[in-house]
């Protein structure tokens, strides 16, 4: 840091991150304070007497800021990750640049260039890191599937309600984990369907945020539910939960064994919004519904079999369409079985296996395998139970009794 005393105050000039300088002009009246330059993202100027960081907008001080080079190539680097037919659509949904701005671009060319002149603009328009994390988040909500989601279920300690208040959840998260960790940078944004996503660049406390590994958090308000896109860091994991909870008024959180790209489908598997249909009864209409447009000339032979098929196939996944999950993953740890004369194995350890099924749309793949001869109906309950246990993650062990569903551990 260094000062240099001019005629009509102190003049600072500090080494904000990563090589990008910050001057900050002082008036006498500020004494030999010095504010700081953390909410610009990546660090604070500090001066030589200051015991704590203040805002740059404190009395008496007034500032002229130059704009750090890491945000305008953070911006940069969004707008590359957007298809290029959408990048208007986007860049007006973030509201920084106005009309007359955006029509000096040529959405036409490259997504480069096009990137290059975005950057550029926020520059000329002094754009900060709250400009740049909200284009994040925009980003983000439009295509949630770039990331992957896990499932949290908080708990209370008793049954009451407490009414949600925005202002108090954002200011009770960011002291909690702020007490913690200075070196952190959160966003907020609130959408429509009571919704608050939650943005969050992690440091440490020698290094500052880094915005291209972040945390997202989705949370609904009045809900226990939490969808968690946790950053490559995930030693801060622990922290945000505590945030979470403390802000929501929760006693608890725990990680629910559900996990997929797909947030949309998360949220209607925990809030029940899927197909669920569970009639033990061959409905009417879909009979009419196989028989229909058949030649009556032919004999079909399996017409029983294909309608025991088609109605089991009702009772297990119902009649709409399935949440998409890209996966489910089961493990395994029986033991060997043999007579203890023999004393096979010196160790007691039982055999490990790992199953995993993959696909673009699991549930819908799941769905289609007995009409098409692929699988006898009905489907093992560990395939058909993953939207109704909400979990596409199993541990299969050794029975321990008859009871249903003893097969899946807790």
């Amino acid at each position: 840091m260094m000062f240099l005393c001019a005629e009509r105050g102190l003049w600072g000039v500090g080494l904000i991150s990563r090589g990008t300088l910050g001057v900050v002009a002082i008036s006498p009246s500020a004494g030999h304070s010095f504010g700081c330059l953390q909410e610009l993202g990546w660090g604070a100027v500090i001066g030589e007497n200051i015991q704590t960081c203040c805002q740059l907008c404190t009395h008496g001080t007034s500032g002229v800021l130059i704009m750090d080079e890491v945000i305008t190539e953070y911006i940069r680097r969004t707008v590359l990750k957007i298809p290029r037919d959408e990048i208007m659509a986007v860049l007006q949904k973030w509201g920084f640049l106005s009309e007359a701005q955006l029509q000096t671009i040529n959405f036409r060319q490259t997504k480069e260039s096009i990137s290059h002149s975005v950057a550029q603009l926020c520059e000329e328009s002094s754009a900060n890191i709250k400009q740049a994390a909200l284009l994040d988040i925009i980003y983000n909500h439009i295509y949630p599937n770039k990331r992957v989601w896990s499932v949290y279920h908080m708990n209370k300690t008793g049954e009451e309600t407490d009414l949600f208040d925005f202002r108090d959840f954002k200011k009770k998260f960011r002291r909690r984990i702020q007490s913690a960790l200075i070196n952190v940078t959160i966003n907020f944004r609130e959408y429509e369907d009571n919704a608050i996503w939650i943005r969050i660049a992690w440091g440490t406390p020698y290094t500052k945020p880094n915005q291209y590994k972040t945390s997202y958090v989705v949370y609904h308000s009045q809900t226990p539910y939490v969808f968690i896109s946790a950053s490559v860091l995930r030693s801060n994991l622990p922290l945000l939960c505590q945030a979470l909870v403390f802000a929501s008024n929760y006693h608890d959180i725990r990680e629910m064994e559900l996990r997929s790209h797909c947030l949309n489908s998360l949220k209607d598997i925990v809030f029940k919004r899927y197909s669920q249909n569970f009639q033990t009864n061959y409905p009417q209409q879909e009979r009419n519904v196989l028989t229909e447009n058949v030649d009556l000339r032919i004999n079909d032979e399996n017409r029983s079999e294909k309608e025991r098929i088609h109605r089991l196939n009702l009772e297990c996944f119902g009649d709409g369409p399935q949440p998409k999950l890209d996966f489910a993953q089961y493990k395994l740890e029986t033991m060997f079985k043999s007579d203890p004369r023999w004393d096979v194995l010196e160790k007691k350890e039982p055999f490990r296996c790992l199953v995993k099924f993959s696909s673009p749309h699991l549930l819908e793949s799941l769905k289609s395998l007995a009409p098409a001869g692929l699988a006898d109906a009905p489907l093992s309950p560990l395939l058909t139970c993953i939207p109704q246990k909400a979990r596409n993650y199993f541990k299969i062990r050794e029975k321990k009794s008859l009871l249903p569903g003893s097969f899946v551990s807790p």
